[in-house]
């Protein structure tokens, strides 16, 4: 008897630190108990036929893919640059029949998209026999999203999902790929609410990547710049897109260190920072984004609460005193 393959991904929420890995910057995200799952049996065909629970059109690929990116219906597409990335590899995948689930709300900026390609990734591993680093994973399914989706992502939803830990925050160095796995305080719990739906493709978000880009014609690495390289920046906008990156950046670092100390207080101020600054200087947020997260802030226990993710939509986060 065939056996059945049961396989499934968290989702992620982004404590702090938005836009700062496609420039090799630090992040610092969480998995989700929302996941997403896939069950199915290996097929001696080469074709992947699958059916989602979410969505209403099934997906009936034939191996190899040549071009995932004209994959129909668009969600395929993910499956299918996933099995792409993994036939660039050489690793030959048999055929696969099976459903896919998910309990993370799409298009929410919880990272549905990623989830899925870890998910079919560890899937056509399986079925493959084949075991790969769990980095490298989070690699293949960063450029299997970059075909799907036409969105030039960095590495933190991806490597969060396949490396995260339960109850544990992720610090990522994204330029060396190096986490540390940082446990989240018990006196202290993490609130991500829905504001609106939102997708990456077609929003401005591979604007703010081109801002970088020229950003770092000017002045060098992002990762390594100061406030001061910054200021010395003749274009406002680009001047203030930098300034976003850096402290951030720095940002990121003075979490970490506040939830070591149990410091509440300060970790909460720093994203409460950090949504001004993704809001004023990066103009990723909008107003309901904004009103939601002075909502939260005025509920009782909130220490902190920002915008998470890319941005355009989707969820807030805070975090607030254990009840």
């Amino acid at each position: 008897m065939t056996e059945t393959i049961h396989i499934s991904a968290p989702g992620r929420v982004n404590l702090i630190g938005d836009h700062t890995d496609y420039t090799g910057g630090l992040v610092m995200p969480m998995t989700l108990d929302a996941r997403t799952t896939v069950v199915g049996q290996a097929n001696p065909s080469q074709m992947w036929n699958l059916i989602s629970l979410d969505e209403p059109v099934s997906l009936s690929i034939e191996l190899p893919i040549q071009d995932p990116s004209s994959v129909l219906p668009r969600w395929g597409r993910y499956v299918a640059g996933v099995l792409f990335e993994l036939g660039q590899l050489g690793i030959e995948v048999p055929g696969f029949t099976g459903e896919i689930s998910t309990t993370i709300p799409i298009g929410s900026g919880l990272s549905s998209s990623a989830a899925l390609e870890i998910a079919i990734a560890r899937t056509a591993l399986s079925i493959a026999h084949v075991e790969l680093p769990d980095t490298d994973i989070a690699l293949l399914c960063q450029r299997a999203e970059h075909i799907a989706s036409g969105v030039p992502c960095g590495i933190m939803d991806q490597l969060c999902i396949a490396i995260g830990q339960p109850n544990a925050a992720t610090l990522i160095d994204c330029h060396t790929l190096e986490v540390q796995h940082i446990a989240m305080p018990d006196e202290i719990e993490v609130v991500t609410r829905f504001i609106s739906h939102r997708t990456l493709a077609g929003s401005e978000y591979s604007d703010r990547v081109a801002d970088c880009q020229n950003i770092e014609g000017i002045i060098g690495p992002l990762r390594l710049a100061r406030i001061s390289d910054a200021e010395n920046i003749a274009d406002q906008r680009l001047s203030r897109r930098a300034r976003h990156v850096i402290t951030e950046n720095q940002r990121v670092r003075d979490f970490a260190s506040a939830l070591s100390q149990k410091d509440f207080r300060t970790a909460g101020e720093l994203m409460v920072a950090s949504h001004a600054s993704l809001a004023n200087d990066y103009e990723t947020s909008n107003e309901a984004m904004d009103q939601a997260v002075k909502t939260m802030m005025n509920e009782p226990g909130f220490l902190g609460a920002r915008m998470t993710g890319g941005g355009f939509g989707g969820c807030i986060v805070g975090i607030r005193h254990r009840t």
